[in-house]
């Protein structure tokens, strides 16, 4: 007698457990391939800063100085910064008003770019013709859809930090890249001279509190950098607008009471306590937010001002920006990131640290180091650990690990 064989197929019982198991194993596994894809992106990002440290150092063994922040071509035939008229495109200048990271472009390969920007160029839609070096970088959407000026709306690749998600308008050109301007605010954003290259008056106010690696439409260094190399911050990372209120993109400004050089912690009293990341919808007295929807964190990469391409070292990293009036004027303006717990930071000898949140930034509460009425000109920087690596000659002795 032959015995025949019996098959048993799974129960939906086992079926289930089979699910559940494979269910519980993604979960766990999926937190670790997220980690290991942002520390991917952490890495890349990690290399474009380094990209960016040869690049300065590139450029200044070729002209013997550092790219300029805040620098261009004259106005001699005061054309409206706006400029929406295309008649005036041929007249046009960028009134001093450019980047540290324009002149770096044929040094970080973009050298098509570059090109574009040294050389006239065509308007696509008015067919009238660029002079070298651009109009004002500060022009609208708006204005480009009158008369476009192509270099200024790109979005260059080695500017991105792969971790930040923004993309499109309303921004220009993002950038998550930005000059070190020290440890304290007043006139880091026009430095010595007006937009028509001729004194401002203030050349005494800007020895006494400009004092990092890079001043505002003044010509600098190496050899200026009397702290070392190594224990000076010449870049940071800062992430650009979402649209979502954060404290590191969105700038609010001072409406009445101290400026921001007597209090930098002045829009603190703006976040809102249950999501200290954001600000309160409706902000306390004497702060207010300020600009439109174009005007923020890292949309203009070609707008050399202090809250669009420069970070301070007063606040530490991923804490808030505080403007003092507007987009264009000073701001207490530290680095940000969206890697876990610090930002990437460049130091003038190239080398790439990455800076925790929690790094010793001394006293908050104090006024910054200028002319009259704060911290004596030449002193050590009143913020610790973090304010002596923004500044480039204050003979501060650094003796931290960070």
């Amino acid at each position: 007698m032959k015995k025949s064989k019996s098959f048993r197929g799974f129960t939906l019982v086992e079926l289930l457990v089979v699910i559940a198991i494979i269910g519980v194993l993604v979960g766990l596994l999926l937190p670790a391939v997220q980690a290991a894809r942002e520390a991917a992106r952490r890495m890349s990002c990690s290399n474009n800063v380094k990209q960016l440290g040869l690049a300065l150092h590139n450029y200044h063994a070729a002209f013997k100085q550092l790219p300029v922040q805040a620098w261009g071509t004259y106005d001699t035939w005061g054309v409206a910064q706006a400029n929406t008229d295309a008649a005036d495109v041929p007249r046009s200048s960028n009134q001093l008003e450019l980047s540290w990271l324009v002149g770096l472009t044929p040094f970080f390969e973009q050298q098509a770019l570059w090109e574009q920007i040294s050389n006239p160029l065509v308007d696509p839609i008015s067919g009238n013709i660029w002079p070298p070096m651009g109009p004002n970088p500060r022009r609208t959407l708006t204005a480009h859809s009158v008369a476009r000026y192509e270099p200024w709306l790109a979005n260059i690749s080695s500017l991105r930090c792969p971790s930040d998600p923004g993309v499109g308008i309303p921004s220009q050109g993002r950038t998550n890249y930005a000059c070190c301007i020290g440890d304290a605010v007043r006139e880091t954003h026009a430095g010595p001279l007006n937009d028509r290259g001729n004194s401002n008056g203030k050349e005494a106010d800007v020895a006494a509190s400009c004092r990092g690696v890079f001043v505002a439409r003044k010509t600098m260094k190496f050899r200026g950098i009397l702290d070392g190399l190594s224990n000076t911050i010449c870049a940071g990372e800062i992430i650009t607008d979402l649209g979502d209120n954060d404290v590191r993109t969105r700038g609010v400004r001072r409406t009445a009471g101290p400026s921001i050089w007597n209090d930098v912690q002045k829009c603190e009293r703006g976040r809102d306590p249950t999501r200290p990341q954001f600000w309160l919808a409706t902000l306390p007295g004497q702060i207010a937010f300020y600009g439109n929807a174009e005007q923020r964190r890292g949309f203009q990469w070609a707008l050399g001002r202090p809250y669009f391409t420069g970070i301070t070292t007063i606040s530490p990293p991923n804490d808030e920006v505080c403007l003092q009036a507007n987009h264009i004027n000073v701001a207490n303006a530290p680095p940000s990131s969206r890697h876990q717990g610090g930002a990437h930071v460049l130091m003038a000898d190239g080398a790439v640290k990455f800076i925790t949140d929690s790094i010793e930034a001394g006293n908050q509460q104090s006024r910054t180091v200028q002319l009259a009425g704060g911290v004596a000109p030449g002193s050590e920087s009143p913020y610790g650990l973090w304010g002596s690596l923004g500044t480039r000659a204050s003979k501060e002795t650094i003796e931290t690990e960070f």
